[in-house]
């Protein structure tokens, strides 16, 4: 509902009266609401799984379990999962110009000017894959990581 007309101290003509504060009124205040804000702790449900729920669950952990799991180095796992990321929105924006290719009922114009944006949007990510697999390059060089680490990235690389 909208209120038509209506006036503010401001704009009305008439002064406003300067409000006191009782400087010991708002610090009792303030303590009771800092005490009232104050959480309480409660112990919750303890929950134990069992062997075979936990081989479960890190199974269904997500696309980037095998990278979690994988023993690296942190800042080699992020860069694994961006690159990963990456890939994934390369291939979406493919499949979507495969779509708008395909769209009979956009115009020609339409169909370019989405073509257009989609190439955009792949090369940008594609700029963005050449930084992250130098980044990778740069760390994995800085990490002295092992024959075995090497390899383990090679192939977390390589999965899709």
């Amino acid at each position: 509902m909208t209120a038509i007309g209506t006036l503010s101290p401001g704009n009305s003509g008439v002064t406003t009266l300067p409000e006191v504060a009782n400087t010991d009124a708002a610090i009792d205040r303030d303590a009771d609401l800092s005490s009232a804000a104050t959480p309480t702790l409660v112990e919750g449900v303890k929950v134990s799984l069992s062997g075979a729920a936990i081989e479960k669950s890190a199974a269904v952990g997500g696309e980037n379990s095998d990278i979690d799991n994988s023993g690296l180095p942190e800042n080699i796992q992020q860069l694994l999962k961006m690159i990963r990321k990456i890939q994934k929105e390369i291939v979406e924006k493919k499949a979507r110009m495969a779509a708008v290719m395909t769209d009979k009922s956009l115009s020609n114009e339409e169909r370019i000017n989405k073509l257009a944006a989609l190439r955009g949007a792949i090369a940008a990510l594609n700029s963005g894959m050449i930084t992250a697999s130098l980044a990778l390059s740069k760390v994995m060089n800085q990490s002295a990581l092992s024959a075995d680490q090497n390899l383990k990235v090679g192939a977390l690389l390589t999965k899709p």
